[in-house]
């Protein structure tokens, strides 16, 4: 199995960090010894690219084949327009999946019935772009709500995404997800998550609260071993330091405290756990970020090594 970087690793750093753009990210993946990338495109000229020219992808789609890096992109949305416009760009710049996830609303069933819709007409488009469209299990759906979208739109175009921690929006335990959504992974998002209380979150919610890799809930090594056991070609490494989400479900099987489930508990480091970084300064948002991604990978090499895992 590869290990990627993924862009949102570093998204501070693209946000606050003079001069940081692609190119220095490029360079930083190439310097960890990471396989690929992921580079999320999802927002105005095209986020972590750096840029939507067709002069500038066509640079960056350079830059990566003299660094020798694999790479998938990724955006948001199934809009059928949005997608063949994402799809072009995955093609220019060589990726061979395009990561994406639903942003219809209403009920679970509303949503699963126009995420079909959009992607049953995105198939053929991504058929020809010769790149895979894969649907995260993001914050809105289970593992087997997933798995239905897939099986009802019926294509090789079109696969999953499967994301370590994000079942836990759902309130559903990461290993259940995987367990259904196993047979349909093409690639993953690997990071780690505890949960938030209300009271120590800023909004007074209940939130899933990223923190740096093997000092959290999830069960990083089983499912890595799962995944790689699946033939699982790729994972992206996901640094989610001081990153939070909405639960979006209730725990109706009353786990929350307890497991995979387990609250941080305050005073919070930040250097682990920063449930505001907008109390902290630019720079040590950059610090922190940079910190949390150093002790992850030292984490997740060290861990994998001990398991006999072999990833790239």
């Amino acid at each position: 199995m590869d290990l990627f970087l993924h862009s949102y690793s570093l998204r501070f750093h693209y946000l606050l960090k003079p001069g940081f753009d692609v190119y220095a990210f490029i360079r930083r993946a190439v310097a960890d010894g990471f396989a690929g990338v992921n580079i999320n495109l999802n927002a105005a000229r095209y986020r972590h690219l750096s840029g939507d020219s067709p002069d500038h992808v066509a640079a960056v789609r350079r830059a990566l084949d003299r660094a020798g890096l694999k790479r998938d992109v990724e955006t948001s949305g199934t809009d059928p327009k949005h997608l063949e416009t994402l799809l072009a760009v995955a093609r220019t710049l060589g990726a061979d999946n395009l990561r994406t996830y639903t942003r219809h609303h209403g009920s679970t069933e509303q949503q699963i019935a126009l995420t079909v819709r959009d992607l049953k007409a995105a198939a053929p488009l991504a058929e020809r772009a010769g790149v895979t469209i894969v649907l995260e299990n993001h914050e809105e759906f289970t593992g087997a709500e997933l798995v239905s979208i897939l099986r009802q739109v019926g294509s090789d175009w079109v696969a999953a995404l499967y994301d370590y921690g994000n079942s836990q929006m759902c309130m559903e335990d990461p290993l259940h997800c995987l367990t259904a959504m196993l047979p349909y992974v093409h690639t993953a998002h690997l990071k780690d998550h505890m949960m938030l209380r209300p009271a120590d979150a800023p909004d007074g919610k209940l939130r899933v609260m990223g923190v740096p890799i093997g000092e959290g809930n999830l069960a990083i090594v089983e499912t890595t071993r799962r995944l790689i056991a699946a033939g699982v070609p790729r994972i992206a490494f996901e640094n989610v330091w001081a990153y939070s989400a909405l639960v979006q479900r209730t725990d109706t099987a009353n786990r929350l405290g307890h497991g995979i489930f387990a609250y941080v508990d305050p005073p919070f480091d930040p250097a682990h756990c920063a449930p505001d970084p907008n109390v902290l300064t630019p720079e040590q948002r950059v610090d922190y970020e940079d910190r949390a991604m150093r002790r992850s990978l030292a984490w997740l090499k060290g861990a994998f090594r001990e398991a006999g895992l072999t990833v790239a």
